[in-house]
């Protein structure tokens, strides 16, 4: 496993060693005791969760409020998305910036987001399934977000306006400000 910094702090991308043959190939998707060697952080995991979106899908920016944050580990398992993150901690030298990978099927790439950050993500593939590892577990009680098209961000979700599919739910979320 590699770890590679962004510009947001605590947040990583995570590279796994990929054996492959002619059979295929084998990868180990997480290790703890690497990840805290790698990133000196102590984070355990306690629920795995799992998304099915079609092309134009924007979901986000969600996080989960007061001491229901969730630091994720996201891959994508299928197709190709583009996973953003925001620096959402208000004492952080990065709070309010942004950062997006690509998260695909071919590069096995994966993000840590830790708690504290605004997540979201855009499917650019015709079908796209994410997994996700949680620290925390989900509560609906706690379940908040920013608008994905909040304009303090600039976000470019790589979708154009008229192919964007946004819940009900997403584009009643407050904006930033």
């Amino acid at each position: 496993m590699n770890i590679q910094e962004t510009p947001l702090k605590d947040c990583f991308i995570l590279e796994s060693v990929i054996f492959k043959d002619n059979r295929g190939y084998f990868l180990e998707s997480f290790n703890q005791k690497k990840f805290q060697e790698l990133t000196g952080l102590n984070t355990v995991f306690v629920q795995d969760n799992e998304s099915f979106s079609r092309y134009g899908v924007i979901r986000g920016l969600h996080f989960q409020k007061d001491e229901f944050q969730q630091s994720k580990l996201v891959r994508a398992v299928k197709g190709k998305v583009l996973d953003v993150v925001v620096d959402f901690r208000k004492d952080s030298d990065t709070f309010g910036q942004h950062f997006s990978v690509i998260l695909d099927d071919e590069n096995k790439k994966q993000l840590f987001v830790p708690k504290g950050f605004l997540h979201g993500f855009s499917v650019l593939s015709e079908e796209a399934i994410l997994s996700y590892k949680c620290d925390q577990y989900y509560n609906p009680a706690a379940e908040s977000g920013i608008r994905f098209d909040d304009p303090a961000f600039k976000i470019d979700w790589k979708i154009p306006e008229g192919k964007r599919i946004i819940s009900e739910k997403d584009m009643a979320l407050p904006g930033f400000k």
